[in-house]
């Protein structure tokens, strides 16, 4: 027993295994989760995702966070429909080639960005999906308060011991913990099992939002709330905040145009995602409409804009709604947490340490890095904090979702070759391991946003109007990305790796069959 417990702490026992039809070149390059998805795990149905994901907090703050900043819902919702209109257009690109070449985004990247430099964009990736797990993880410990609060009303009175310049209280601290320690055991799930819990919330959770857009009508009827309240903006103020609201519901699922082959690689079939195009629209509308509808509601009833539907929980007497519509919310959070951050930071952990990190093994490191390290109460202590959070990093995934677009659809044609993807020497090496295309194109979209993002940041910092670049990130970097890009691939295309036709996964597992069938009727008719 003892032997036993000690092999456990030697690193070597933590490898894991290839497949026998690994187009790696061996260990230490992938794994099992890396690897191209076979015939027979290529199950999903993104009809029932997209309507599950669409209905978690971040939607809801987002949309109601346009109020906390001077927009009306006349102006507000078609900053919303636009930016998810936009928002399925890349994402039925990219995802078109997840669910064609059947491997992740981690190692599609490759043959665009280089075997090397594709790693910049994986990190990248991976510290938002982990920044993510943070904010979703505190929304999910105010679910906890909540219920805690409707059973045992006394849990509100419990002195604090932590500073108040920390933004959390020693009884937010604990809800805190108790969340992440309720989401931990998800975490484990293979994303084959977790869809079931999608399945699960996209019952519960639609029906509970109607319940709380019901209660804000009959409590604040239309005429009173929703439809008389005007922006408090005019003139190019307003403008810039539309511009500003628009972005952010962008940057809110534009990452995943990015990282959405981790899933479409699991679709049944190529057109089994092209549901994505009509539903991600609608499902998002329809959720931030909610938002903004009880969020108007609150406007009247507690003279503020409660954009986090949780601290408008707080104000009800009713305990036993209080308790239900938390547990909706806690529901809806762990399944967005897991599927649009932890899974998605697991399969950038599995490219980076392939030899002994698998999904599960990721989503454990995202949980305790991005649930700890990263702290997500400073982040949503205001409403103008958090849109500036999910305004800085979409300068980075413009140009990262600009550059796979193009280099499939537009330089290679669709014509790439998926095992040289896992070859560190083959033909996706460029000039030792970085397209310095892809590195150019980064500097000249990104640049130009720089001053803005160094303003959100600074607040005293005046850089004039530059900064308004950064207002519409990730529509000013995906759009210039593309261009520059398209353009220097083709003054100076890297021929070396252009292929005549497309080398997908399934005909060269087909290949490796036929050719270990020879090798077997050889060695019998030796024999």
């Amino acid at each position: 027993m003892f032997d036993t417990l000690t092999s456990n702490f030697k690193l070597s026992s933590w490898e894991l295994d290839l497949e026998e039809t690994t187009f790696a070149p061996g260990k230490g390059w992938s794994n099992r989760d890396m690897d191209p998805v076979p015939p027979h795990l290529q199950t999903w149905s993104f009809v029932s995702y997209w309507f599950s994901d669409a209905s978690n907090i971040a939607v809801w703050e987002v949309a109601s966070s346009m109020l906390a900043i001077g927009l009306s819902w006349r102006q507000a919702l078609p900053a919303i429909v636009v930016a998810y209109v936009i928002t399925g257009i890349p994402m039925i690109m990219t995802g078109t080639i997840g669910a064609r070449l059947r491997v992740p985004f981690s190692v599609l990247n490759r043959s665009s960005f280089g075997f090397w430099f594709s790693y910049f964009p994986v990190v990248t990736r991976g510290i938002i999906g982990m920044s993510w797990f943070g904010i979703q993880t505190y929304n999910g410990s105010e679910c906890i308060y909540q219920m805690l609060k409707a059973i045992w009303p006394s849990v509100a009175k419990i002195p604090n011991h932590i500073p108040v310049t920390s933004n959390i209280t020693s009884v937010g601290m604990m809800c805190y913990l108790l969340y992440w320690l309720v989401q931990l055991p998800f975490m484990l799930l293979t994303p084959h099992q977790v869809r079931y819990l999608f399945m699960v919330k996209g019952v519960i959770v639609p029906f509970a939002w109607l319940a709380m857009v019901i209660w804000a009508f009959i409590k604040v009827p239309p005429s009173v709330g929703l439809f008389n309240q005007h922006s408090t903006l005019e003139g190019s103020a307003l403008t810039w905040a539309w511009l500003k609201a628009l972005n952010s519901a962008l940057s809110l699922y534009c990452g995943y145009a990015v990282n959405i082959p981790d899933f479409t690689r699991y679709a049944t079939s190529e057109r089994a995602q092209f549901a994505q195009a009509a539903i991600i629209p609608a499902a998002f509308t329809l959720c931030s409409f909610a938002g903004l509808a009880v969020t108007s509601a609150g406007i009247v009833l507690y003279g503020s804009a409660l954009w986090d539907p949780l601290k408008l929980i707080d104000q009800w007497d009713n305990r036993a709604a209080a308790f239900f519509a938390s547990f909706a919310f806690l529901l809806t959070t762990i399944g967005t947490n897991i599927s649009a951050n932890a899974l998605v930071a697991a399969n950038d952990f599995t490219v980076c340490l392939p030899r002994w990190v698998n999904i599960r093994r990721g989503q454990v490191l995202c949980a305790i890095i991005g649930g700890w390290v990263f702290c997500p109460w400073e982040v949503l202590a205001n409403a103008t904090g958090f849109l500036a959070f999910l305004n800085g990093y979409t300068i980075f995934i413009g140009p990262f979702t600009g550059i796979m677009i193009v280099d499939y659809w537009l330089i290679h044609r669709t014509r790439v070759d998926v095992p040289a993807m896992y070859n560190p020497q083959g033909r996706y090496r460029y000039t030792y391991g970085l397209n310095w295309r892809a590195l150019a194109t980064l500097v000249v979209s990104i640049t130009p946003a720089i001053p803005g993002l160094a303003s959100s940041i600074n607040t005293s910092l005046d850089v004039g109007g530059v900064g308004n670049l950064f207002t519409i990130g990730w529509i000013f970097t995906f759009s210039t990305s593309s261009v520059v890009y398209l353009v220097l691939s083709l003054l100076f295309p890297a021929k070396g790796t252009f292929v005549d036709k497309a080398i997908l996964p399934d005909d060269m597992r087909a290949q490796m069959t036929e050719n270990s069938s020879v090798e077997e009727n050889k060695e019998s008719i030796s024999l």
